[in-house]
This record gives C-alpha cells, structure tokens and sequence, in this order.
C-alpha cells in the first residue's frame, strides 16, 4: 500500500517531464521529413511524436528492459486501449530511430553545459602484426603505433573520441597511430 501512495505523489512530476518532452518532440519533428511508408497509418492508435516522446523518457528515466517500459507506461501514463501492444510499440520505435537519434543531436547542440567531457582514444588496426613491416596500402596516412592496453605494437590510425558526461558523443579526430594525443607529438 505504502508504493502505492509513493506512486501517486511521483505522478505529476512524470507528467510534466512527459509534456515537456513531447512539446520539444514536436517541434523538432516538424523540421524532419520523415519518409515512412507504414501501411494501415489509420489504424495507429498513437502519432509518431507521443511514440518518441515516451521513447526518449524511458531512456532518461534509465529504464532498460523494453517489457518493464511497456508496462510502466501502461500503468501510468496511458490506458491500455489508447497505447500500442508492445511488440507493435518496439518496432515503431525501431522505425524512429533516425528521429530519435535527430532529437538526442538537437538536445546536445542545444547548449546545454556538461560539467565535463571524457576523451580516450582507441587504435584502429588496419592489418596484422606480421605484415605490418611490409604494408603498402595507407603508406602516408597511418603509421606504426602501440597500444599499452595489449602492449603491442600495431599499424594503423588513432581514432581520438570526446564524450559528454551524459554520453554524447560531442567531438573526434582520427590520427596517425604514433600520436599520442591531437595536437601533440
């Protein structure tokens, strides 16, 4: 009984993240043309916006299992005859997927300020050790590198990656193998 009453006090604020999100939703969905081809549109029980919407606030509530979502959401926020079954939900959420990926960049370029960004970089091999003396193919370009995670040495480029503390990805650059870090030597 007690999850019930805290249930009910979590509601309205669940509801305005929800309003938000989907207000945001609709006015980035404008600016998108989106070329679906779905066949019987006319019988979809909800618009392409409230499928996002309710997407993206199970990825920032950190919900990871599909089926919980589903359910939280029938639970919740919509009635279980005015919401998709789950199996229809998840591949409409699949066939968005461009779109939401276009709504994570705008929220992203949107100005937001990260407290902080992590930058690693990760060697990509372009052939194998053995034949990395004798290699022709971007002979200009790549070089000979080594990794201190195998502790070897490889051939190939460097690809520098900066993230946002959220995860963003938010910048990269891609090196030779025998720099260390962009700009240095």
């Amino acid at each position: 009984m007690q999850e019930h009453f805290l249930l009910q006090q979590i509601e309205p604020k669940l509801q305005k993240q929800y309003a938000s999100i989907l207000c945001f939703v609709s006015a980035q969905l404008s600016s998108i043309q989106i070329p679906l081809q779905r066949r019987n549109l006319h019988l979809s029980k909800q618009e392409d916006e409230v499928i996002i919407a309710v997407h993206v606030l199970g990825k920032l509530l950190g919900f990871t299992s599909e089926r919980a979502w589903h359910r939280f959401v029938i639970g919740n926020l919509f009635f279980k005859a005015l919401f998709p079954e789950r199996s229809r939900y998840n591949r409409r959420c699949r066939a968005l997927g461009f779109a939401v990926k276009w709504m994570w960049h705008q929220l992203a370029k949107r100005g937001q300020h990260h407290a902080y960004a992590v930058v690693d970089s990760l060697p990509i091999e372009l052939c194998h050790s053995a034949r990395m003396y004798r290699v022709k193919r971007f002979r200009g370009i790549a070089d000979i590198g080594y990794c201190a995670f195998k502790k070897t040495a490889f051939y190939g480029l460097k690809l520098h990656l900066q993230a946002t503390d959220q995860g963003l990805p938010m910048g990269y650059v891609v090196t030779e193998a025998s720099l260390s870090r962009p700009g240095g030597r």
